[in-house]
């Protein structure tokens, strides 16, 4: 009896400790989902012969069955624990809406945006990878990013805390016809939706909401983040001799965000300046890069959602120009 006891109280702390981590990780799911599934395909692709990073040349039955099973298994677990262990920690409403399009300087529509095109294209490179036909590559694969994060966007319109924002919705539909559109038109994405960040002074003052190291702030700061549009310039003029893998980038972001730059109930109000920034860069598309092996051109494929560090131009709403010679 004594021994069941210890047992059973064994297992209590040990599925406490395994929902505290858990719940650690999907506070910060919207945005943590996608660095995510870059780790797990980098190290998953790294311990396999480079045949297995060869696309199919036509429908391999195995593979394709693998991906739907994972994709529908994966989701399924992700939501009932986003469910148990995020929402279920906060007071459940009837369904109600939030209006939060002025909120942030909308660096949130540009994250949902941005999560919306990297999960459909992620889905859309596995299914080819299967060998899985064009169609259904955009049907099953690319709109995988929206019809996730709108799932999400309905608990959200459940729980007391958030609501069911239409910006979000509207924002996650730009992701992925950006993405959708650009093989409609194209066959390619000649427009790269990316990503950089750089840590800002602001964690410093609120580290509860914009977080305690670099890991966090890279999810939760907006006012490190940037969102690029990275244009592949030979891809409009394949005839010249413009190096493929030149892109040029157009980029968005903001600083000083009244919402979360200072914790007023500790810390005394200091004064700082908050406006929207945008920049002209250039860049690097990484699947131009020539290369005979097929776990680089996965690796590339997949890190190519990043932004490279460069020189850049920025311009601030308040009117004034700054140039950096690298900027993150």
């Amino acid at each position: 009896m004594r021994e069941n006891i210890k047992g059973g109280l064994a297992n209590k702390v040990l599925i406490g400790n395994m929902q505290r981590f858990f719940f650690k990780i999907w506070k910060y799911s919207k945005k943590f989902l996608f660095l995510l599934f870059v780790f797990l395909c980098t190290v998953s692709y790294s311990q396999n012969k480079s045949s297995f990073f060869q696309k199919s040349d036509s429908l391999n039955m195995h593979r394709r069955n693998t991906v739907y099973i994972t994709e529908a298994v994966g989701a399924t677990v992700v939501l009932i624990g986003l469910n148990q262990l995020w929402y279920a920690d906060y007071p459940r409403s009837n369904f109600h809406f939030l209006n939060d399009n002025n909120s942030w300087m909308q660096m949130d529509k540009f994250g949902h945006a941005f999560s919306a095109y990297f999960i459909g294209k992620m889905g859309m490179d596995i299914l080819a990878w299967s060998g899985e036909s064009k169609k259904n590559q955009l049907i099953y694969g690319a709109t995988l990013g929206f019809v996730f994060l709108t799932t999400i966007e309905v608990l959200d319109g459940f729980s007391e805390e958030w609501g069911f924002s239409t910006g979000d919705i509207a924002a996650n539909a730009l992701g992925t016809g950006l993405l959708i559109g650009q093989e409609l038109l194209w066959n390619e994405q000649r427009i790269q939706y990316k990503y950089s960040f750089h840590t800002t002074i602001y964690a410093e003052n609120n580290p509860n909401k914009l977080g305690e190291n670099t890991l966090q702030q890279i999810l939760k700061d907006y006012n490190g983040q940037t969102y690029w549009f990275s244009v592949n310039i030979w891809s409009f003029f394949k005839e010249s001799k413009i190096p493929k893998w030149l892109n040029i980038a157009v980029g968005y972001s903001a600083n000083g965000l009244p919402e979360n730059s200072y914790d007023f109930s500790t810390r005394p109000l200091q004064p700082f300046e908050s406006y929207r920034q945008f920049f002209a860069s250039i860049d690097v598309d990484l699947t131009k890069i020539k290369t005979n092996s097929a776990f680089l051109k996965t690796v590339f494929n997949v890190f190519n959602v990043i932004k490279i560090p460069a020189p850049a131009i920025e311009y601030r709403s308040n009117g004034t120009f700054k140039f950096h010679s690298i900027y993150f």
